[in-house]
């Protein structure tokens, strides 16, 4: 026994699920892993070939091929949408159970009131007909998230320049304490004014109102962001069975914004190389342990709509990963995944419900196909099986598929 090491390409989809005409139509086509190929032909990523990205994605272009040798598969979504939080719950052995909607329009007074008795300057931005949204203390916006499915998410979008994340984070948590959405996201960035936040602001069909956060500009410089999440259970979840059987537990990159982790590290990096650099190093000085590092840079560039910025973060990790393996014992195992899509073609900059690429290697996996896993958790269940604790609530172990 050693590591278990799962690295998320947050968004890299391989194709739409089967109910995406039913459930999310506008998803119907979406192949993010193909579309940014296709659009970028010379782009040769070796690593991830190698690790049979082609094979799963069941296709192939002048630079990339399946390969022989390989061990993949792919995994259907049993969350609900297409949800970094919810599907990051579902690698770590949730089941997923039907979100809940709330939109800020019925939560928008209970919060103003909490903010204000905390001590909070703030003031209400009035769009057209009832729709509104909080300033508070000139720094920040609390609204509607407009990027995932409608209702699931509070948004709190800073100016750093103006509030430090710590405040801007106990702003985040009175707002969470309030609400029953699934996620209150706290986040913001350098660089940025509240003129640049408001300047952002669109209004949706349903009174929905909220920040574009892209086009807002808070992703481009010193961005920090953390998820408070709803309703999850951490006992059911591979980090804490993990932590409570005294093996180490390190998340890194959005994997440490989104996963509760009680027992263990967890290190919130957003930027490609130093996630991915951090989690060489951490490997490199762990000889036995669980490590899940999610790379962000990805599916921010699929909600830019940014298929030249897509490809150069691919490109990036896939850089790093053979030092990654490089770090890696005899007995060690690694997972390449996705927790949905992000298609940057498809014509909208929200996440895309497609099945996500599984790509396994060790120094002894064995090759072959594993199929397509019914569900992102048994990722998980396969961690838990691997240390040889209790499993998750949720999904079917593939360790002796791939160990024998």
């Amino acid at each position: 026994m050693g590591k278990f090491i799962i690295i998320v390409l947050d968004g890299f989809g391989v194709g739409q699920m089967d109910d995406v005409p039913q459930v999310r139509p506008a998803d119907t086509g979406a192949n993010t892993c193909m579309h940014i190929l296709e659009r970028k032909p010379k782009l040769h990523l070796p690593t991830l070939e190698q690790l049979g990205l082609m094979n799963t994605a069941g296709g192939e272009t002048p630079a990339m091929k399946p390969v022989e040798g390989a061990t993949w598969g792919k995994a259907k979504l049993t969350h609900y949408g297409a949800d970094t939080f919810f599907g990051h719950q579902e690698i770590m052995g949730t089941r997923p159970k039907k979100p809940f909607g709330e939109p800020i329009k019925e939560k928008i007074d209970v919060i103003e009131r909490t903010l204000k008795e905390a001590g909070y300057r703030v003031e209400v931005y009035r769009g057209s007909g009832e729709r509104r949204l909080l300033i508070v203390e000139e720094a920040l916006t609390v609204a509607d998230n407009i990027e995932c499915d409608p209702g699931q998410a509070f948004n709190v979008t800073a100016a750093l320049d103006v509030l430090d994340f710590d405040e801007v984070l106990k702003i985040g948590k009175l707002v969470r304490a309030v609400s029953v959405v699934p996620r209150v996201i706290t986040f913001g960035g350098r660089g940025v004014t509240i003129d640049n936040i408001l300047a952002a602001i669109e209004e949706k069909e349903d009174g929905y109102i909220g920040v574009n956060a892209p086009r807002s500009g808070v992703y481009d410089n010193d961005y920090h962001c953390i998820h408070l999440g709803y309703g999850v259970d951490p006992e059911v979840q591979v980090p804490t069975i993990l932590g409570r059987e005294g093996i180490p537990v390190k998340l890194l990159g959005k994997a440490a914004d989104v996963i509760q982790n009680p027992f263990g590290e967890s290190i919130s990096i957003v930027e490609t190389a130093r996630v991915l650099g951090r989690t060489i190093e951490i490997a490199k000085g762990l000889r036995h342990g669980f490590i899940c590092c999610n790379v962000q840079e990805t599916d921010l560039s699929g909600h830019q709509e940014n298929v030249e910025k897509y490809a150069r973060i691919l490109t990036i990790a896939d850089s790093l990963l053979p030092r990654l393996m490089e770090a890696m014992g005899e007995d060690d195992i690694l997972v390449v995944m996705a927790d949905h899509g992000n298609d940057p073609t498809i014509g909208h900059p929200h996440h895309t419900r497609e099945c996500v690429p599984l790509m396994i290697w060790g120094p002894r996996v064995r090759a072959g196909n594993i199929g397509t896993r019914g569900t992102l958790s048994d990722v998980g269940a396969t961690a838990a099986d691997y240390f040889g604790v209790s499993a998750p609530e949720n999904g079917i172990s593939f360790l002796r598929e791939i160990t024998g």
